[in-house]
């Protein structure tokens, strides 16, 4: 790091001191690109110049209208990402230490300057504030991944399942944002042996939304485990959509099937959401009669039917969001589409999720997938 300023900056100097101001821009004119200098009389001046093309604020502890560390911790106040250098006459230690543990960058008594020092401690303390803007941000990233973590694992939970007979696999993605969304799914095995799914989308991006996606997963689960797994189930879970979200905006689409105990048949709700995939006999196809209803939130007298699925002894069955077919494939960039899904579907000879995954690259929208299916015997 060179000793002298080498390239071309914009300072404020806040200096009631007529004399001051005048010797700190001589100093400076002696660097090889002198900077380009505001002065400020008082704080009441400051303020109007502190404009975002400020890059280092050169302060007096003696002002018209702020005086020792008040008068510091009002700058860094109006510039909380500005490098901030005390330049004072006060030549007391304890007052400097007390400004660097303040939040100032660096502390100069103005008998002690030279060009050089001045030079070289501007340079330093925009390195310093820098530094402390990069672990700021460092730590602001890591306690949004561990909140993201936290809400991630809420959203996808494992699977409450004592049966054997029928192979379960997920996958969660966020999209190209990275930003967590509201997309989740359960699992829960009941106790006359019914294995109940369900894949949902809460409309949006951001904490908000995954935060409605945990509260409708949880009222999902907490519901199925008493009992209630019909539509007193989707109109619950619609008052809770209701009473949580933050706008009326937000509407939430879902997919739930109820497996019989024999595993040979389901029986379906598709609220507003895309039809799963169903691998039956070889044949492969999307569920018939999808959607059976409109997404949660919309309506306050929505009704849903129930889709009746036949299964028989071999199956596979794919629930997701539509993180999947809304992405973009082939050179064309075109969206891939239920009929899409369908032909890798039948292109691979079987529902691979990471094969589709890997297929579709990148995703523009979360994806959250529950595949089941039946064991051979």
């Amino acid at each position: 790091m060179t000793a002298h300023l080498s390239e071309t900056l914009t300072l404020l100097l806040i200096e009631d001191d007529d004399g001051d101001a005048f010797l700190v821009e001589e100093l400076l004119k002696q660097a090889p690109a002198p900077p380009k200098i505001f002065w400020a009389r008082s704080l009441r001046e400051a303020r109007a110049k502190l404009t975002p093309q400020i890059q280092c604020v050169l302060v007096d502890l003696s002002l018209p209208d702020a005086s020792g560390l008040e008068a510091l911790e009002e700058v860094l106040a109006l510039a909380p990402h500005t490098a901030v250098l005390v330049l004072t006459g006060l030549r007391d230690s304890h007052v400097g230490v007390a400004a660097v543990q303040a939040g100032a960058q660096d502390y100069l008594v103005k008998g002690d300057v030279d060009a050089r020092l001045l030079a070289r401690s501007i340079r330093y303390s925009m390195e310093r504030k820098r530094a402390d803007l990069a672990q700021i941000r460092l730590v602001q990233a890591e306690l949004t991944a561990k909140e993201n973590a936290r809400l991630q694992g809420a959203l996808l939970p494992g699977p409450l399942l004592r049966t054997e007979a029928m192979e379960h696999v997920t996958r969660y993605l966020p999209g190209s944002g990275g930003t967590l969304a509201g997309d989740f799914f359960d699992t829960v095995q009941t106790p006359d042996g019914s294995v109940h799914i369900v894949v949902g989308d809460v409309c949006g991006h951001g904490p908000d939304e995954a935060a409605l996606g945990v509260a409708l997963r949880i009222a999902w689960r907490t519901l199925v485990l008493a009992g209630q797994t019909d539509d007193t189930l989707l109109r619950t879970m619609d008052a809770v959509l209701r009473a949580e979200r933050n706008t009326p905006e937000i509407f939430t689409t879902l997919c739930m099937a109820t497996i019989g105990p024999d595993l040979r048949h389901a029986r379906m709700r598709v609220v507003g959401h895309p039809p799963p995939v169903l691998v039956r006999d070889g044949a492969v196809q999307a569920v018939d009669g999808a959607p059976s209803g409109p997404p949660l939130g919309i309506f306050s007298d929505a009704e849903w039917s129930t889709i009746d699925v036949p299964l028989g002894d071999e199956w596979s069955m794919m629930l997701y969001t539509d993180g999947l077919i809304e992405a973009a494939v082939g050179e064309s960039r075109e969206l891939l589409g239920v009929e899409g899904l369908l032909d890798l579907v039948r292109e691979h000879g079987a529902i691979d999720l990471d094969r589709l995954i890997k297929h579709v690259g990148t995703l523009s929208d979360d994806l959250a997938v529950v595949l089941v299916r039946r064991r051979r015997r």
